[in-house]
């Protein structure tokens, strides 16, 4: 092509990737002119991990706030007018579309279409639109239509994105790409705009600490997106973060959602004290949760630790039972010590493990689904996600696929991998799994096995008037009341939850019930519709059960 477009600095030929002089270093850019800029993030599709079915019990929108997004909002000059929209929570209007001057997206590959849809949307009232995030860093080619593509995490490319938009106030000729070549060290990252959002809307509270993993698993693009050297923000940004979460809302529950935890443990370490002493001068108003690999069991001066600053759930990539099946995915560190081992030893500090579960592996047989469902019962672990193999962009799966010829994109199927069992056959050790996992009485054993054997473990909180506070009790009312007329009255499993929740009522034990009233809720209603061939068989299917909106 020989179209130019004009920067600046510099003519850059159309479809050339826009790169700072190898000498730029950061600098504050400080706008010549002002800017509207209109923060999407685009509606997940329904799936196991949106937890929608508790949403009614809470009165809650989404699921968590989207960090990355937040990010760049409070990343953008003071100067400029910045609105968020979490489509979760609300749609964005006609009105917001016209009152904004640049429209930003960001989001992962599920959420394609959806991105797609509010390029349209923002192309037609005439706004300059731009998209980052893991997914179009990852696949540029799905996002031929935005105006400018921000490729990476933040750095120098968002400088220059940032200097572009406010030099530049009509849509460029052709596609422009900004690409990330300097990362922003995490310890310059800013709080993210929570001030935008009101935190009561959401399932979880949510905050990161650090960015990338040491491991190779197969299938996981984590690695090459963000690197195999985990990056950490201090200890003083975590607490920061955590105090302006509490100003934007009532938090019940804050979730890590980094890569792993445990990926640089001395970091982890460090950040530990600063955690146990934010709970204990604030009164331990919050659950911590976080992901991390299963050999964080063999680390006990790190749980106990964890264990103090009040971490209740783990969230392990356990992905499958079987030995060979772990070397075969190069999922080896949850080889150190025997699976059921670590799982007790980490429900000993309290800590109540939640599973990942891939079906589709190579090593896959017709008794994997018996021996998955086995695991179950002998691991007690409540809740499992338990996913169809999706192979991802830019991992060691998709390349070992493409070069066999074993991707397919077809829209009917739930993944694109062409599975060595037969595609029906896979679907249907699936289904079964997840249907006799979360059939209401072997899920509620497993619960019942928690609350005697792992929530005992956990540290005794004060009653502190955070936790006592008029807000908290009116939202632990809340919920038992919904939980105690939609589960206990209206409900088809009724009488296997009186079973549970009578003993916990005469008992006081109601922050439990409610615990297990609103995960075990969603948990038995998605399986329900599993069997009813109404939800998708992994997070990343490519079968289209609901329709984007027109």
């Amino acid at each position: 092509m020989t179209d130019i477009i004009k920067s600046s600095k510099n003519s850059i030929p159309v479809g050339e990737t826009l790169q700072p002089s190898a000498t730029t270093k950061k600098t504050s850019y400080v706008p010549h002119h002002h800017r509207r800029i209109l923060c999407i993030f685009p509606r997940y599709s329904r799936s196991f991990g949106t937890f929608h079915h508790a949403y009614p019990l809470m009165g809650v929108k989404a699921f968590m706030p989207p960090q990355g997004i937040l990010i760049v909002a409070s990343y953008l000059p003071k100067e400029w007018e910045v609105r968020f929209i979490d489509e979760n929570v609300r749609l964005a209007t006609r009105a917001d579309y016209q009152w904004a001057d640049v429209v930003i997206v960001s989001g992962m590959h599920i959420q394609k279409p959806q991105i797609n849809q509010i390029n349209e949307l923002a192309h037609r009232a005439g706004k300059i639109t731009v998209v980052g995030g893991p997914s179009v860093s990852g696949c540029p080619e799905y996002y031929p239509e935005f105006d400018i593509l921000h490729l990476g995490e933040l750095g120098d490319a968002s400088d220059r994105m940032i200097e572009y938009l406010d030099q530049n106030s009509e849509r460029p000729q052709a596609q422009i790409r900004f690409e990330t070549k300097e990362r922003l060290p995490l310890t310059e990252f800013p709080t993210p705009a929570y001030h935008l959002l009101n935190i009561n809307d959401y399932f979880l509270a949510n905050v990161q600490f650090s960015s990338g993993c040491p491991y190779h698993c197969e299938f996981c693009d984590i690695p090459e997106l963000y690197g195999n050297n985990p990056r950490m923000k201090t200890p003083e940004q975590v607490v920061a973060e955590l105090d302006a979460m509490r100003q934007s809302g009532n938090l019940g529950a804050v979730y890590f959602v980094d890569d792993n935890f445990v990926g640089d443990r001395r970091a982890a370490m460090k950040l530990l004290p600063h955690l146990i002493d934010w709970q204990k001068r604030n009164g331990y108003p919050i659950q911590f949760a976080c992901e991390a690999t299963l050999n964080l069991a063999q680390s006990p001066k790190l749980l106990e630790m964890m264990r103090e600053a009040y971490f209740c759930t783990i969230f392990c990539g356990i992905e499958t039972p079987e030995p060979d099946a772990l070397h075969a995915i190069s999922k080896d560190q949850n080889l150190s010590m025997p699976i059921l081992k670590a799982i007790q030893v980490l429900n000993s500090y309290g800590m109540e493990v939640v599973s990942g579960i891939i079906i589709g592996l190579d090593t896959d047989t017709p008794e994997t689904a018996d021996r998955i469902i086995e695991f179950i019962r002998a691991s007690q672990i409540p809740m499992l996600t338990i996913n169809l193999l999706h192979a991802l962009p830019r991992t060691p799966l998709w390349r070992r696929l493409e070069a066999e010829g074993r991707l397919v994109f077809d829209e009917s199927r739930e993944s694109n991998v062409e599975f060595l069992m037969p595609y029906e056959q896979v679907v249907e050790m699936w289904r079964r799994c997840i249907t006799t996992a979360y059939e209401p009485e072997f899920l509620y054993e497993r619960f019942a096995y928690n609350m005697e054997n792992t929530y005992p473990n956990r540290i005794e909180v004060p009653n502190s008037p955070s936790r006592a506070s008029a807000a908290n009790i009116r939202k632990g009312l809340t919920y038992l009341a919904n939980i105690l007329l939609r589960i206990g009255i209206f409900s088809n499993y009724r009488q296997t939850f009186w079973k549970m929740a009578k003993p916990a009522l005469k008992a006081g034990n109601i922050e439990n019930l409610i615990h297990v009233g609103l995960v075990g809720h969603h948990l038995i209603k998605f399986a329900q519709d599993c069997a009813k061939n109404e939800e998708s068989a992994s997070f990343y299917s490519q079968k289209v059960l609901t329709k984007v909106r027109s």
